[in-house]
């Protein structure tokens, strides 16, 4: 099944790729920027889990540990928290960088990116929107209006994304979809 996802994580980052070189205009992500990183639920499917799982067994010792302390930390807090929405730093951001980023999810292949939520009947924009980043060149926050061209038309939820017609095409069973903390047991 994990050779199925990875597969498939092959075609969708094709896509994703044109995706990006069409927006490209709209987008300033740079190496560097961790801004989607910073504070999130991360929704990972279950499937998804384990890939990122195989990213972190093949980490250096001392970044495994970095990484275990980042996932303590992350369920002492969640533990702690009384509100709706836990949102955290991704406890995989080491100096400001990915330490499993051929393994990341959906959320974090689509991270940056605006599109058509058919499921809402919105358009999603990224947070750094109010960051004065990616899109915002095109955003009026007083109108809650976005001036651009093509919006992409693939929804890139990770329900959708995960129930395509290309996923569907590689057979995979993802299972359920939870936020990050909860496959660390942090329900």
């Amino acid at each position: 099944m994990i050779s199925r996802y990875r597969e498939f994580l092959k075609e969708f980052d094709n896509i994703l790729k044109v995706i990006y070189e069409e927006q490209k205009q709209y987008i300033h992500c740079a190496k560097g920027c961790s801004k989607c990183c910073e504070k999130g639920e991360y929704p990972y499917s279950q499937m998804e889990f384990a890939y990122l799982t195989q990213g972190y067994i093949n980490l250096p010792q001392n970044t495994k540990i970095l990484v275990q302390q980042n996932i303590r930390n992350l369920l002492m807090d969640k533990k702690e928290f009384k509100g709706k929405r836990f949102e955290h730093k991704c406890p995989f951001l080491i100096n400001g960088e990915c330490s499993v980023y051929d393994y990341r999810g959906i959320i974090c292949r689509t991270f940056g990116l605006c599109y058509y939520d058919d499921k809402n009947g919105y358009v999603r924009l990224p947070d750094c929107v109010h960051d004065g980043l990616n899109y915002s060149d095109f955003y009026d926050e007083e109108t809650n209006t976005l001036n651009i061209e093509n919006v992409p038309k693939v929804n890139l939820r990770i329900d959708r994304v995960l129930d395509s017609t290309l996923a569907n095409s590689y057979d995979l069973d993802c299972g359920e979809i939870r936020p990050m903390v909860e496959w660390f047991g942090g329900r």
